[in-house]
């Protein structure tokens, strides 16, 4: 069908929630995957702000919204933003699958003050069919958590989180900066909290907090620093010392994994497996042939 020929149809088209992020922790923004019948479907304005971005076989669509009209082929990786308060009207010749991104104005506000963005700048602009491979790549890292079976720590998605919102708000990139890292002392204190608190869900919020600097900033210099992001440190810091109490052998893996801070043992045997090569079982027989 030639989508310039594509009219709004009068009925309603359906959405069913095939993957969401109800249950995994996040806060301040969340995610969910919708299969969508052809037709038409009328979106009211939400109070937080959405991203949809479209997965899969293209199909012809109709979109109306802030006052704008628009006729296009939505194709796999095409994104539509809409900020907090703004309706609209969507009109698919097929079905097709959506992954719906939200933020909340709250942790906007907050991710572009710590920016030091202006008023005027920190805001999310209503687009169709914007194209940016940054933004796709954070858009399928964070399906990618809603479809694994054992998601990662909610540190990892509450990164992509931060990151989407400054490609949105259109945070300027600086460049030719001199590198810095945390001080000794800053680094020290962050590093011996995550180790104390291993087995507590930690956030990039309180990590900042201990060191009085903005998340965004925060990232960056710990990443400077570490030489790797906050939510891989943390990964690794848990695995190893699962490793040392599966060889100690005086616990079972389901013990071992809440002691060392995973959702549970399957969590921890998929994050071995990935880093390691080997399962926590083999871990504990080989260490039981050295006894």
């Amino acid at each position: 069908m030639n989508p310039a020929r594509l009219a709004l149809e009068p009925h309603s088209g359906q959405r069913v929630s095939l993957l969401s992020s109800a249950s995994l922790g996040w806060s301040g923004f969340g995610a969910d995957m919708f299969g969508i019948s052809a037709g038409r479907h009328r979106i009211p304005g939400f109070k937080h702000h959405r991203v949809g971005v479209h997965v899969g076989a293209a199909v012809n669509a109709v979109c109306r919204c802030g006052g704008s009209r628009s006729t296009r082929v939505q194709a796999h990786g095409d994104i539509d933003v809409i900020p907090a308060g703004l309706d609209g009207e969507w009109s698919d010749d097929a079905n097709c699958t959506v992954l719906s991104i939200w933020f909340s104005d709250d942790l906007v506000r907050k991710t572009c003050d710590q920016l030091g963005l202006a008023a005027a700048d920190a805001q999310i602009h209503h687009r169709l069919q914007w194209r940016d491979a940054r933004f796709q790549h954070m858009a399928w890292a964070l399906r990618a958590e809603l479809e694994a079976e054992d998601a990662c720590d909610p540190l990892f998605a509450e990164s992509l989180c931060t990151g989407m919102i400054v490609r949105l708000a259109g945070a300027p990139v600086q460049r030719d900066r001199p590198r810095r890292t945390l001080s000794p002392r800053a680094a020290a204190r962050v590093l011996d909290y995550i180790e104390a608190h291993l087995d507590a869900s930690l956030t990039l919020g309180e990590l900042a907090a201990l060191v009085e600097l903005s998340v965004p900033h925060f990232k960056v210099l710990f990443r400077e620093t570490v030489g790797m992001p906050v939510h891989r440190y943390v990964v690794l810091r848990r695995l190893d010392r699962a490793k040392s109490l599966l060889m100690q052998g005086k616990m079972n893996v389901g013990q071992v994994a809440l002691e060392a801070g995973f959702a549970h043992q399957s969590h921890m045997a998929s994050w071995m497996v990935r880093e390691f090569g080997v399962k926590p079982r083999d871990i504990m027989r080989a260490n039981e042939r050295f006894r």
